[in-house]
């Protein structure tokens, strides 16, 4: 075998590995959350069972637009090892467990304090919409930029040896792709955070902006996207695809 055949070889076993462990977190999901979608305000169960389902969740919903960044991290290594790139990969979700915990902490925190102006039928869409609406806005700050750069060239990632440095090389990427992609997720919490439909849907919007070669064309589209669905769900929530309106409208 010649050695650039090799190299394929060695690039091509971590895109598949990592696609294959999506694949079956996206059965893991569909299976476990089949009829959960009660759409915005979807009560998120105990922290314990949170934590694992949303672990899953980004697994499914993360590792296909992550699969770049495995194999620059392989042809970093120079050893292209399955080991190295299953803790790399274990880093980054690591920094979305986190976020994860921080959004059920915040959601379960304002469903404690019980203020009924929050349900559906009166403040609650306008809330839901504002969230969408915010990660619209956030589509085109500086920030989100700077942050979808990270998650789109292989080549600013900071190598460091062994598995400590795989593990913080990890950490880290999970940190800027939070940074690009985490008012998505907070779209999806306003959406209805069990519904398989809006996770499908949010994790094409992020593959879409770290895959495909037009950035400002991908960003300007999906804020332009989250803008109207976001005043969709303020005035007409009836009529959003996939939405789930929540019984208190009734």
């Amino acid at each position: 075998m010649s050695s650039t055949a090799a190299e394929n070889r060695s690039q091509l076993v971590p895109v598949l590995a990592l696609l294959a462990v999506a694949g079956a977190c996206w059965a893991v999901t569909v299976a476990r959350m089949r009829g959960m979608d009660m759409g915005p305000g979807t009560a998120l169960g105990g922290l314990g069972w949170f934590a694992v389902v949303w672990v899953t969740m980004m697994a499914a919903m993360m590792l296909p637009s992550f699969a770049p960044m495995g194999v620059a991290y392989a042809r970093a290594s120079g050893r292209g090892s399955l080991g190295g790139v299953a803790v790399f990969a274990a880093g980054y979700l690591l920094t979305w467990a986190a976020f994860g915990v921080l959004a059920y902490a915040l959601v379960e925190g304002v469903r404690s304090l019980g203020l009924d102006f929050l349900a559906w039928g009166r403040a609650g869409r306008y809330v839901a919409g504002g969230v969408i609406l915010g990660a619209a806005l956030y589509e085109l700050s500086a920030a989100k930029r700077h942050c979808l750069e990270h998650c789109r060239d292989s080549r600013l990632l900071r190598r460091r040896p062994g598995v400590a440095g795989a593990l913080t090389m990890g950490i880290e990427q999970g940190g800027f792709c939070v940074g690009c992609s985490g008012a998505l997720m907070a779209a999806l919490f306003a959406l209805g955070v069990m519904s398989i439909a809006w996770m499908l849907a949010i994790a094409a919007l992020v593959a879409f902006e770290k895959l495909l070669p037009w950035r400002l064309v991908t960003t300007g589209a999906t804020a332009a996207l989250l803008a109207v669905l976001g005043v969709a769900v303020m005035v007409a929530p009836a009529q959003v695809p996939w939405l789930t309106v929540p019984m208190s409208s009734m």
